[in-house]
């Protein structure tokens, strides 16, 4: 580029953002509706076993690869090994498949926030209120433009003064907000039964499906396999100490995923009487079951005001490291400024992610496997792209970069006391583990199985 590459200030700065990544919609309510689905207490524990160890080695092994290499994912393996660049270019393009669709969702969420916000509360919980809206030609393009704008501002100022310093601020105010209005909603009459379903574990619920769900959730929930871990590692100072980094971004991405269960799960356990299957859905969950649950409550107005801008809070982080992942990519390839190239990539964005919402209203008709356009692409970067880039990341790095590629950069700023574990993980585990998701997920998608 013919400049130097830009990097976080401090190892906070790191954390924050990396975290600001992982905490995205997949905490707010894909980890809650399978929580409820896949037997409450017993999905959490075996949801935290995987986190300290099959996230963990996965995590690692990207942010290792990108401060190694000070590249974004298309250059950070093409220079590691040549013959294995082709891994860089799938790593690649599975955040310009996702950025487009999660900027649409993003949109959806400054609508509620704004009505909510606005005393809007009776119309927003209305029964037809989401479908309409998404509907619409125009409106939900008008709010998507708004929050693909605020997410381009943020990526043009770049990683200290942008992405940092957003970050810095986003995170704690999120952690906040989430907190206090999980206290506020344990505390409503009859809320202790929901808690206690979702908190304690029932053996009889446990099953192979339980593992997977929770591997799958664990695998998005942490920003792997999409480019974002090894652009982010590749703007880490040489002194930080990665294995520690990695750690805490771990505890945090956690910690709003448990909290967000604690919130919603509860909630809507009341109000449905009980009933799992307003748990079951995620978009029904978080655009037509919690604005009738907030509907119901005293003070329900501010509390889902207060809830959405939480959701907008957690959207921007993560679309915010999907974007700065794919300026990244076009700044090393063609080597072009990052104003240019954040101006391209938005553009780019505004144009499929309009169609994709559109998709939902004048191009409702078109269907690729019998899906919408933005399930499709969810479909194609989630449960087809991503599992592939991480089997072959680990395939790479455990037999023809060796492990001590990883190990070695880890060390040269800390220590790395799970090294021979990470090994076992990351050359026979993880590879086998990320087989079964993709099978898993494909074969769920396509009506082979049902769960």
């Amino acid at each position: 580029m013919g400049q130097k590459r830009d990097t976080f200030s401090s190892k906070l700065g790191f954390i924050f953002a990396a975290a600001g990544s992982a905490v995205g919609l997949g905490n707010l309510w894909r980890f809650p509706y399978l929580a409820a689905k896949y037997g409450g207490g017993i999905f959490i524990l075996v949801y935290l076993l995987l986190a300290v160890t099959f996230g963990f080695t996965l995590m690692i092994t990207e942010v290792s690869l990108g401060r190694k290499t000070g590249l974004s994912a298309a250059g950070a393996f093409k220079k590691l090994d040549n013959r294995f660049g082709f891994v860089g270019v799938l790593a690649s393009i599975v955040p310009f498949i996702i950025t487009p669709y999660y900027c649409v969702i993003g949109g959806w969420v400054i609508k509620y926030m704004v009505s909510f916000l606005s005393g809007h509360v009776g119309a927003a919980a209305g029964d037809d209120f989401f479908t309409n809206f998404i509907a619409e030609p125009v409106e939900p393009i008008i709010w998507f433009a708004i929050f693909i704008l605020l997410t381009s501002i943020v990526v043009i100022i770049g990683v200290q003064k942008g992405i940092e310093k957003a970050s810095t601020i986003l995170m704690p105010v999120l952690i906040v907000l989430i907190i206090a209005i999980s206290l506020y909603c344990i505390t409503r009459p009859g809320a202790a039964a929901g808690v206690k379903y979702y908190l304690f574990p029932d053996i009889k619920h446990f099953s192979a499906t339980t593992v997977l769900a929770a591997m799958g959730q664990l695998f998005y929930s942490m920003s792997l396999a999409m480019g974002i871990m090894i652009t982010y590692g590749s703007y880490m100072k040489k002194d930080g100490d990665l294995r520690d980094s990695v750690r805490k971004i771990e505890i945090f991405d956690t910690l709003i995923a448990f909290l967000a269960g604690l919130l919603i799960v509860p909630s809507v356990f009341v109000f449905s009487g009980g009933s799992k299957d307003a748990l079951s859905k995620g978009p029904s969950l978080m655009f037509i079951t919690l604005p009738k649950v907030f509907d119901s409550m005293n003070l329900g107005g501010l509390i889902g005001g207060a809830f959405f801008i939480l959701v907008l809070f957690a959207a921007l982080t993560s679309s915010i490291s999907l974007l700065e992942t794919n300026v990244s990519i076009v700044c090393d390839k063609l080597h072009w400024e990052r104003k240019k190239a954040t101006i391209a990539i938005t553009i780019y964005v505004l144009i499929v992610g309009g169609l994709v919402s559109l998709g939902f209203g004048p191009l409702s008709f078109i269907k690729i496997l019998g899906m919408g356009l933005l399930d499709f692409f969810d479909f194609i970067s989630n449960s087809v792209l991503m599992p592939i880039v991480a089997m072959l990341t680990c395939i790479f790095v455990g037999f023809i970069v060796k492990p001590k590629t990883v190990i070695d950069e880890v060390e040269s700023s800390g220590s790395f006391k799970e090294k021979k574990f990470y090994v076992v993980m990351l050359k026979w585990i993880a590879p086998i583990c990320l087989a079964l998701i993709l099978i898993f997920a494909v074969s769920e998608a396509l009506g082979f199985i049902t769960v």
